[in-house]
């Protein structure tokens, strides 16, 4: 063809990305890679290895030796021997090694470039052009937290050895995320890449050697599930990172419930790209060929459910249909190409059988006249029309190409249909309107959303999700706590084991009644529930004995349908998560203020079971701890991020919505507020379980909160057993999170228990908390366990 004739064509010629210096490499290697473990290549310990393959082909790369549980061992106990002399390693010198890493990465990025997209499949533009600038960029990040962490956190200590396990949608920057922030604080770091993709992870190796990082801080170890299994259940781990599907993150959870290891998970997603009839429809359309198509859709946070208002509907799926019909398809290492290839065949297959799931459902499959490569694996475009929001292909994650739409009438309709869903990842909302557009954002339950954009990520700015995506964020000011635990807690004391009561029909019948020379109960204390009293469904109560063991009175004995109800008046309490900062802290204040003028007969009565100085210490702190939440409820505050791109991320932080508490036992009335106003200060509604040890103290409370102006079913108080009432909270759905303040096993019996939604766990591990004191019992810890942080980006400046 002549320049001529391509001129008036225009068709894209091939401009093949150079391969040879990632082959090279490979030859170096002999084609086989080995254990990275302290410092040194080692060969893994049964002999084993697996092939990764080229997706574009199908050809193989290379062999990867596949992980024992004593290659992890090894890993382990080589990143314990470093990590003394990693954390105690000064602030400067932490930093200046991650510098070192930024500029090798930097150095060596058309290296790492072509080799990811050789490993994953992924078009050679993306992973140049915005992973490896990314994977820089969260070194440079935190060396400057390395540099400053003495004086932004100075009572804080790393978590210890930290196990890391990544997926094979983006190798290397899901490796920045995790490694970046887990050494920048201290830590040490076994890592497991995917099973499909190990190659860049192999090289980062080499980049840490190059840096002269000392040996043991980083360990890459690879092979298949059984390799994570074997590091998550390692028990000299004190953390484990996780992105991945949420199907592993359930495993994972239940294997590490009943340990102490603090965990953050990063899960699948089905996120909404919200496009309003005011929406500037070209810019959309483009913004949803990176929301859905970028990386061949297998983004955790892919923008896979167009929700169109009905009114644009008919036009945008044209201009979509239009757009899909110029994208390009084939070899990765072509710099022309916009849909690379599928990163296996077995995800391939998963692809097409979900999409036919879809169609068999009632949904319209659009796909653009396009001839795919011959060999490898490559999917095409998709476009799903009439798509019910029940169908397979609304509900379940796809990761890949493929786009389900649906429309919508009005923006409660749009919020409904995205939040109709398990998961919580990230949104998109298009429109011109900036009020409509926040409006709706606010409305979201998602960790990240993004106006009038998509798909923007930067180190300074966390990314996690809301309800089955997982919890705890990467990246920011609130990705370093991920790797991080206040030194006082990681040394406090055990509590002892609670002793557990058997329930009415198992004890002996005469023991659920006073005997004869019981003396009078002068009230009668009823279950707090949807702002009124309620006699609770069994009909039973439990008895409530002096540190004397005189009788002091009954407490209703709550049960499953008591906790029902409790969420669901709490569920109803939404003008609560609504009301003002300002308004949330007059209600506060006055709680204060009401508590102050029964100080006496309250401490009165607490005193009969914990003594006359602790109960007067007890009302009066908490006093001051309900003055403090009522204090913090307009100031604890979210911040504005300025990535490097023109926009702006504002980081709000959000109540987490329905919170069951398990108050401690320890101390009746100053614990129950102090895990129960951090709660209620940043807006959620909460179902309480009072302390076993006084629950009469619940017709104190609830008189204290009758008096005070707090909205009915803000705070709701069930007595009973705390063992079978916690299983109920942590089961139930309509609970978003489960804190829990009591011995060993209630806090492993708590994670176990909610493994099947997933739902924020946040206990004290059995540890000891001094609720007397202000600098532990109170503060930024309980806050930020109270919220979680949603990223909303906005076009901002030139």
């Amino acid at each position: 063809m002549s320049i001529a004739e391509k001129f008036v064509s225009m068709e894209y010629g091939p401009a093949p990305e150079d391969s040879k210096e990632a082959v090279a490499w490979l030859e170096r290697h002999g084609y086989r890679f080995q254990h990275f473990i302290g410092g040194a290549w080692q060969v893994p310990v049964a002999g084993e290895y697996f092939d990764t393959v080229d997706p574009s082909n199908g050809e193989k790369l290379a062999s990867i030796a596949q992980g024992s549980a004593a290659d992890v061992d090894a890993a382990v106990k080589s990143a314990r021997a470093a990590s003394s002399g990693w954390r105690t390693l000064s602030p400067h010198r932490r930093a200046r090694y991650l510098y070192a890493i930024a500029r090798l990465v930097q150095k060596h990025s058309r290296l790492l470039a072509v080799l990811e997209t050789m490993d994953n499949g992924k078009p050679i533009r993306e992973s140049r052009d915005i992973d490896i600038p990314l994977v820089a960029r969260h070194f440079y990040y935190h060396a400057g937290w390395a540099q400053l962490l003495e004086q932004e956190f100075p009572e804080f200590v790393p978590c210890g050895v930290v196990g890391q396990i990544i997926p094979w949608n983006f190798p290397l920057l899901m490796l920045a995320w995790k490694i970046a922030p887990a050494i920048a604080t201290g830590n040490t770091v076994v890592l497991k890449p995917a099973e499909f993709t190990p190659l860049t992870a192999l090289l980062f190796a080499e980049i840490c050697q190059e840096a002269g990082l000392p040996a043991g801080v980083v360990n890459i170890v690879t092979g298949d599930g059984a390799t994570g299994e074997a590091l998550v259940k390692h028990p000299d781990v004190d953390k484990i990172a996780f992105t991945g599907s949420t199907e592993v993150g359930r495993a994972i959870r239940a294997a590490t419930a009943s340990s102490h290891k603090r965990l953050s998970l990063e899960l699948g997603g089905k996120s909404p790209f919200i496009v309003f009839e005011d929406a500037d429809l070209d810019s959309t359309v483009e913004g949803l060929v990176d929301g859905i198509w970028f990386n061949q859709g297998q983004v955790c946070c892919a923008g896979s459910r167009l929700l169109m208002q009905e009114s644009i509907a008919e036009i945008l799926i044209a201009k979509i249909q239009d757009r899909m019909s110029t994208l390009r398809i084939g070899a990765p290492l072509d710099k022309a190409i916009d849909i690379g290839a599928i990163v296996a065949k077995v995800q391939l297959d998963r692809i097409r059988k979900l999409v036919d799931q879809g169609v068999a459902d009632g949904a319209t499959c659009w796909q653009p006249q396009v001839t795919l490569p011959a060999r490898g694996f490559y999917y095409p475009p998709t476009l799903l029309s009439n798509v019910h929001p029940t169908s397979i292909v609304a509900q379940q994650e796809i990761f890949g190409p493929v786009l389900a739409t649906m429309t919508f009438r009005t923006p409660a309709e749009a919020v409904e249909l995205a939040n109709n869903t398990v998961y919580g990842l990230a949104a998109c909302v298009w429109s011109e309107s900036i009020n409509v557009a926040l409006h709706v954002a606010a409305q979201i339950k998602a960790g990240v959303v993004w106006v009038n954009c998509t798909n923007l990520f930067d180190a300074s700015c966390g990314f996690g999700g809301y309800r089955e995506s997982g919890y705890g964020r990467e990246g920011g000011r609130e990705g370093l706590l991920e790797y991080m635990e206040s030194a006082w807690f990681k040394s406090a004391p055990m509590l002892p084991a609670e002793r557990v009561v058997a329930p009415p029909d198992a004890r002996d019948e005469d023991s659920a009644a006073p005997g004869v020379d019981t003396p009078a109960i002068d009230r009668t204390v009823k279950l707090y529930i949807g702002g009124k009293q309620a006699r609770p469904d069994s009909g039973y109560s439990m008895e409530v004995r002096a540190a004397d063991g005189r009788l002091l009175g009954e407490a209703p004995l709550g049960n499953r349908k008591d906790i029902r109800n409790a969420v669901e008046a709490a569920r109803k309490a939404a003008s609560w998560a609504k009301a003002t900062a300002h308004n949330r802290a007059q209600v506060l204040y006055y709680s204060a203020e009401n508590l102050s003028q029964r100080r006496d007969e309250i401490a009165h009565r607490l005193a009969a079971v914990v003594g006359d100085k602790q109960a007067a210490a007890e009302v009066e702190l908490s006093i001051e701890r309900i003055f403090s939440y009522a204090a913090w409820a307009d100031k604890f505050d979210g911040a504005v991020h300025n990535p490097p791109c023109r926009n702006v991320a504002l980081a709000m932080n959000e109540a987490i919505g329905t919170v069951g508490v398990i108050c401690p036992r320890e101390a009746p009335l100053l614990g129950f507020l102090s895990v129960v106003m951090p709660a209620l200060a940043v807006g959620n509604t909460v179902i309480a379980i009072p302390s076993e040890a006084y629950p009469l103290i619940t017709g104190d409370l609830y008189q204290l909160f009758d008096t005070s102006d707090l909205p009915g079913g803000a705070l709701n108080i069930v007595t009973g057993y705390t063992s079978q009432l916690l299983k109920t909270l942590a089961e139930h759905d309509d609970v978003d999170a489960i804190w829990s303040f009591g011995d060993e096993a209630s806090a492993a019996a708590a994670k176990a228990m909610s493994v099947g939604n997933l739902k924020q766990v946040w206990t004290n591990e059995g540890r000891a908390i001094d609720w007397f004191n202000p600098k532990v019992a109170e503060g930024r810890w309980f806050l930020e366990h109270a919220t979680q942080v949603k990223n909303i980006w906005v076009p901002y400046g030139e």
